[in-house]
């Protein structure tokens, strides 16, 4: 009987370990700062083209005009 409660108890403790390892979350909160930051990089492009959508337009086609050979 003792070393079926010694074989039983090890298999619990085992399986107790598999379960702490497969929900530890440590790596989330990293993840989640990573996504936010994705997130308000992607804001702050958009609103720089937005704002300077004119100088842009204008160095693309000031660009444009120098490879045809009207520079």
């Amino acid at each position: 009987m003792r070393i079926l409660n010694e074989a039983l108890l090890r298999v619990l403790t085992g399986w107790q370990n598999l379960q702490a390892r497969v929900t530890d979350e440590e790596g989330q909160t990293l993840a989640e700062y990573g996504v936010l930051l994705a997130v308000v990089a992607a804001f702050i492009a958009a609103g720089v083209l937005i704002v300077f959508r004119g100088a842009i337009v204008n160095a693309f086609q000031s660009a444009t005009d120098c490879l045809s050979g009207s520079c």
